[in-house]
């Protein structure tokens, strides 16, 4: 029973620690690096609260060091997504029921199990299992996971309160109810905090949640379940299973108790993923929700009276924090003439002071790319433009796995501005760049606006607020997320909700309470307080 309404205030952002020389959290974290290394694991599978083994074992390896095993995790299969199914199901009952403030004090709770105890091991899990570099991991799976959990409650609250007005003798009133089914999460690699807020924002809501994260994503993931459980999640509320991905499909996406899908990856996934469940609309108890934040190629755009400073620190990191292996990272940039020269010389000069190699040396800027198959992908589109007529290879172009998925971070110049790497996102540490003439910087807005199909981050630089502003207007629909004088990435959330539309998705914005719109079904309840007794209205009488 409920005897009051709880309100849960608006949070503060985590604050990100600096990691410097002698700061004791840089002390613990080399201590924690150096822990997990030494030990090998068995990441499990956690479904109806238990951990399931099936001694089909895939290897976990750091991307940067792929000769050290950090320990294997068992490999489910359809039988184990049914489990999974038929738990989450199980568990919705309950769940649903629960009251609102002990829902909300569970993922608090793992918020400051993050915050505090478990802050180094995720932290590491990650720099270790995805190659993020100290500062990369902070800021996204103790940080933003952290602010993801403390916002989407703050969040949650506001949607639960807001109710519609009522009138004399009715009383109105309106229930979120979780939606019915399950909800299927499908989680990437590259960002811890995204694996997080994929499964437990619905769950949140009172839905129960199959958790599909990527195989190169389950060393921290294995940690973030630990911390769910710690906090006192019960079982079948969030089922984690590690079968492939058109294993999940076949199952999920043919259940009729199919809800929704939250998920985070390629645009054809999505697109595929897409079309099965219209073909299979039949099927389902409901019309299942689908949202998705898929691919970018993302731009930075310099107005010939930007400050070239600005816009290089913008291209170094925007372009290669985390080896570009964020869906904001910046991919293609439009430098104006008069600019170019100093441009280019200082983007260059700025790379060749980049150092690369392990995350376990804190002065790399530059770690791994996360897997084989990625470092092949990235090394093709680096190929094709040294063969490009049209192309140079200002900086980098190198790439070794040998000991690691290494590619030195490059600098493509084109001529062509619908070249291949202008147009097709890469997912990698490669930026290509095109000088247009300065006198042209509205026939060059057209150009952005139509080159790629993708309409996640962009920005633009500039000291000529009129031309600003042209931009803002010109690119309203070319990117979710705009920013002016700043890099294309690092959203934080509750500041600049995340997500963006055409080929990147159905932007509905995670970080922010449109994305819990999303696993909630209103109901409408009314209440007349005196009922009337007779079937005439007053026009109907006589005279």
């Amino acid at each position: 029973m409920k005897f009051g309404d709880f309100e849960y205030s608006r949070p503060a952002n985590e604050a990100v620690l600096s990691y410097s020389p002698g700061s004791p959290e840089r002390a613990t974290l080399k201590q924690k690096l150096a822990e997990l290394k030494a030990k090998t694991i068995e990441a499990p599978m956690v479904i109806g609260g238990r951990e399931v083994k099936t001694g089909n074992f895939a290897a976990m390896h750091p991307p940067h060091e792929i000769a050290h095993t950090l320990g294997q995790f068992h490999k489910g299969d359809s039988s184990h997504v049914r489990q999974a199914i038929d738990a989450a199901i199980a568990a919705k009952p309950g769940w649903a029921n629960t009251s609102w403030e002990n829902r909300a004090n569970i993922f608090l709770k793992a918020a400051d199990l993050i915050s505090g105890k478990y802050r180094a091991e995720i932290n590491a899990a990650t720099m270790l299992g995805q190659s993020k570099n100290a500062f990369q991991a902070e800021i996204d799976s103790a940080c933003e996971v952290i602010d993801f959990l403390r916002f989407n409650v703050h969040f949650l609250s506001q949607v639960y309160a807001q109710q519609p007005f009522s009138s004399p003798g009715v009383q109105n009133r309106m229930e979120y109810r979780p939606l019915e089914g399950f909800v299927l999460a499908i989680t990437p690699f590259n960002f811890t905090a995204i694996a997080s807020n994929l499964q437990t924002s619905p769950a949140m809501c009172g839905n129960t949640v199959v958790w599909k994260c990527a195989n190169t994503q389950v060393y921290s993931a294995n940690v973030f379940m630990k911390v769910l459980l710690e906090a006192g999640l019960p079982d079948g509320v969030i089922n984690l299973v590690f079968a492939g991905g058109p294993e999940v499909g076949d199952v999920c996406f043919s259940h009729p108790e199919f809800g929704g899908v939250h998920f985070t990856g390629s645009t054809w996934t999505f697109n595929t993923m897409w079309k099965t469940i219209g073909e299979n609309m039949g099927r389902y108890r409901s019309y299942p929700r689908l949202v998705g934040e898929t691919g970018g190629k993302d731009f930075v755009l310099a107005h010939p009276s930007a400050n070239v400073d600005e816009v290089v620190t913008a291209l170094l990191r925007g372009a290669f924090e985390f080896q570009g292996q964020k869906c904001s990272a910046a991919s293609r940039a439009y430098i104006p003439s008069n600019l170019a020269e100093e441009v280019r010389s200082k983007l260059v000069s700025g790379i060749k002071t980049f150092k690369m190699g392990t995350v376990e040396d804190f002065s790399n800027f530059i770690n791994a790319v996360i897997d084989e198959k990625s470092f092949d992908s990235i090394k093709n589109y680096i190929d094709g433009a040294k063969a490009d007529p049209d192309a140079t290879i200002l900086v980098g172009g190198g790439c070794d796995k040998s000991v690691g998925y290494f590619i030195e971070p490059t600098v493509i110049e084109t001529r062509n501005p619908r070249s291949v790497t202008m147009c097709e996102e890469i997912f990698g540490p490669v930026l290509t760049v095109y000088v247009y003439d300065e006198d042209k910087f509205e026939e060059t807005l057209q150009l952005v606006d139509t080159t790629s199909p993708y309409a996640l981050t962009g920005s633009v630089f500039s000291r000529d607020r009129t031309a600003i502003e042209l931009a803002v207007d010109r690119l309203r629909n070319a990117a979710g997320n705009f920013y002016i004088n700043d890099k294309p990435t690092g959203a934080v959330v509750g500041q600049q909700p995340f997500g963006g539309a055409r080929g990147s998705g159905t932007n509905d914005k995670a970080g922010s309470a449109l994305n819990l719109y999303r696993w909630l079904s209103a109901r409408t309840i009314k209440e007349t307080l005196s009922p009337p007794t007779d079937y005439r209205y007053p026009f109907m009488l006589e005279p």
